[in-house]
């Protein structure tokens, strides 16, 4: 055969992959994981908590954008258990999202199987149970969503990634918890600070990182706990900024980061320093007792130890306000995007809605609970997203029971199912009040949105000359500070039951938080998937029969 007709052949075969891949699926990716107790010794002391195959932290699930991930969980437990993904949007499929509000629990015994997509999206995100105080107890594991081949990323392929998940920890049983709760108290001051779920390293403990002079690695860093913010540094090394919450950032070089509860960062750290131990800090922010973790990098061939000496940590919000604003989209990055590059000029749409979310702290008969615009969120026996599928939601629920202004102060709070409508595909812009002492931190499931601006004291419409219209960094977790307001804004175009919550989990758990209905008038396929087959049933809805499928 002659070179011609070998090269033609070469070219048919090519042609013919390239046709038939372009119609296949995208890869699929399965996990099979078994959740189940175990114990760990952070502080010296026995301390139940929650595994998966085995492990705290539970494995990473290491992906590729538009991945399909199949991950089938064996519950033994001794009571229901849901995962949740922190992060991943679930394009259309809020059946996957593994909260109280869309998902049966798995009960005892029993297991299910998530399928689900990083549709469009890169970065490092975590899993989480979302039951009760669960997280409390661990449960928790990193994902990393790496960008397809074809796509360029604005950096060099590091020498390798780390995980580092970062974390108070309460050292109490998530069930002892859970009854201090309900019995009307809140969580005070963790017992500690965990990285990867070990305590603080001291000098010549081994080492959680190993470096090569000279080469440059990715960290990504997640705050995974209840309650406090974080700052992030690393003894001797600087940090450059390469993405937030599934966005590449602009590449400005930091001493230190605060990560607030629920968020998560990637840096660069190039080992360009004297080949020695350094310790990688977590400490907490804002509170009068600071707490601190350490975990120890060593550059490979050295055994000289690491110096006492702990880089110090900023101490005013003030300081980490400044911080977020330099933050930057990283507007010319080609990657992995809800919508195409240089599409979504989100400060030129027009507001269609404004929403003021206010929280509040009350005691309702004697017990605390906290409250968005006046409502406290109880989760029914049927989770909300099967209620309103199944059509019996006028029974279990009622939809906006808050406004879009928080009511007058010292209005009484009302306990139940918090939900709200999002009309499909209006861009919104959300106002997060906070009148109180602490720094809060709120997550949206099912979407990204854009934090535009924050400021001390209240909103007014007079703030929106204020906002950042041009390159906020689109994110799924944002901070409000104390007796501050934080504004985002997004377009509600992905159909389902999405969760709004505090991620500060005391109050998560007793109330702050409330779930967005957002409804596609066509009932169609292309808007939002149909429930799955393996769909787990509870409550009343057990029996009923399917409603018509979308088509």
């Amino acid at each position: 055969m002659s070179s011609m007709d070998k090269s033609g052949v070469t070219l048919a075969v090519l042609l013919f992959i390239a046709f038939f891949s372009a119609g296949a699926e995208d890869p699929y990716l399965y996990f099979t994981w078994t959740v189940s107790y175990g114990t760990i010794f952070p502080f010296g002391v026995p301390q139940q908590v929650i595994m998966i195959n085995n492990q705290f932290p539970g494995p990473v699930i290491n992906c590729t954008s538009n991945n399909n991930i199949v991950v089938n969980v064996f519950n033994q437990l001794d009571e229901p258990f849901l995962l949740s993904w922190n992060g991943i949007q679930q394009r259309k499929n809020s059946w996957q999202d593994g909260m109280p509000g869309t998902n049966c629990p798995i009960p005892p015994g029993q297991n299910f199987t998530y399928h689900w997509q990083p549709k469009d999206q890169i970065g490092s995100f975590y899993y989480y149970p979302s039951i009760g105080m669960q997280k409390a107890a661990g449960g928790y594991g990193p994902i990393r969503v790496h960008s397809r081949l074809l796509i360029p990323v604005p950096f060099d392929p590091p020498a390798d990634e780390f995980d580092v998940l970062i974390s108070d920890w309460y050292g109490i049983s998530h069930k002892t918890l859970t009854r201090l709760l309900d019995s009307g108290r809140h969580l005070t001051r963790a017992r500690g600070v965990l990285i990867n779920g070990g305590a603080s390293a001291k000098l010549g403990d081994a080492p959680m990182f190993f470096l090569e002079a000279g080469k440059v690695y990715r960290f990504r860093v997640c705050n995974v706990g209840l309650k406090a913010s974080l700052n992030f540094r690393i003894q001797g090394h600087t940090l450059k900024l390469v993405e937030i919450d599934g966005s590449h950032t602009m590449q400005n070089v930091y001493d230190s980061l605060d990560v607030h509860a629920g968020q998560c960062y990637s840096v660069l750290v190039t080992a360009d320093q004297s080949p020695r131990d350094y310790f990688l800090v977590a400490s907490t922010r804002f509170q009068k007792t600071v707490q601190t973790a350490t975990a120890i990098i060593r550059y490979s061939g050295s055994s000289v130890p690491a110096t006492p000496d702990l880089p110090p940590a900023p101490t005013t919000w003030a300081w980490s306000l400044n911080q977020w604003r330099s933050f930057r989209w990283n507007l010319t990055a080609s990657a992995a995007r809800p919508n195409p590059q240089g599409s979504y000029h989100y400060g030129q749409i027009n507001i269609t809605r404004t929403i003021k979310l206010a929280s509040s702290t009350s005691a309702v008969d004697g017990k605390l609970r906290f409250a968005l615009n006046g409502v406290s969120h109880t989760d029914p026996t049927v989770p909300l997203k099967l209620a309103e599928y199944f059509g019996i939601n006028g029974t279990v629920f009622k939809y906006n029971l808050i406004t879009d202004e928080p009511p007058a102060t010292g209005t009484a709070v009302t306990i139940a199912p918090n939900v709200i409508t999002a009309e499909f595909r209006t861009f919104i812009e959300i106002i997060l009040e906070n009148p109180e002492k602490s720094v809060q931190s709120y997550h949206l499931n099912g979407y990204s949105f854009f934090p535009t601006g924050m400021g001390p004291g209240c909103w007014t419409p007079e703030n929106r000359k204020t906002y950042n219209l041009l390159d906020a960094v689109s994110r799924h977790t944002i901070q409000v500070y104390p007796r501050s307001w934080t504004a985002i804004m997004l377009t509600f175009d992905n159909a389902g039951m999405w969760n709004l919550r505090s991620e500060i989990w005391d109050r998560r758990y007793l109330g702050q938080q409330l779930y967005i209905s957002v409804l596609s008038p066509e009932r169609s396929l292309r808007d939002e998937y149909n429930l799955p087959e393996n769909a787990l049933r509870c409550g009343t809805i057990t029996d009923l029969p399917l409603p018509p499928p979308y088509s």
